[in-house]
C-alpha cells in the first residue's frame, strides 16, 4: 500500500514543472517509491508511522508528508534531470534536500512518540 503520508498529486507538484512526463505518469513506479520512502521514514523515526497513522497529530502528519513529497520529487527529478536543465535540477534537488533534512531533524531525535502522536 502506498501514499499514506501524501498523494501522488502532491508529489508531482513538489517535483515542479518540466519533469519527465513518462515517470510521473507511471503510477506503479510512484507507488514503489512511496513505499520505499515511507519505510525509510519509519526506520528513521523508529516508529511505525504507517500502522499508527491515525494516532499522529495533524502537525506530525504534515511533517511526514513533506518529507515524502520532497524525497519522491528528488527521485522524479533525478530520473531525467536534463528535462529541466542541469542548473534547474541542481537548484530543485538542493532545495528538496533542505526540506528533507529539516523534516528528518524533527523525527530523528527519538521524540516522535511524544511530539507526533496524540496522547492517549
Amino acid at each position: 500500500m502506498a501514499f499514506t503520508f501524501t498523494t501522488s498529486g502532491a508529489v508531482k507538484k513538489t517535483a515542479g514543472a518540466n519533469v519527465n512526463t513518462t515517470i510521473i505518469a507511471d503510477a506503479a513506479q510512484l507507488d514503489l517509491w512511496s513505499e520505499q520512502v515511507e519505510d525509510e521514514i519509519c526506520a528513521i523515526a523508529r516508529y511505525d508511522c504507517i500502522t499508527n497513522y491515525a494516532s499522529l497529530t495533524t502537525n506530525g502528519k504534515k511533517i511526514l508528508g513533506k518529507i515524502e513529497d520532497a524525497k519522491i520529487a528528488q527521485y522524479i527529478i533525478s530520473y531525467e534531470p536534463e528535462a529541466i536543465g542541469t542548473i534547474g535540477a541542481t537548484l530543485r534537488l538542493n532545495f528538496l534536500q533542505t526540506q528533507i533534512s529539516h523534516g528528518i531533524k524533527n523525527i530523528d531525535d527519538g521524540k516522535i512518540k511524544s511530539y507526533l502522536t496524540i496522547p492517549s
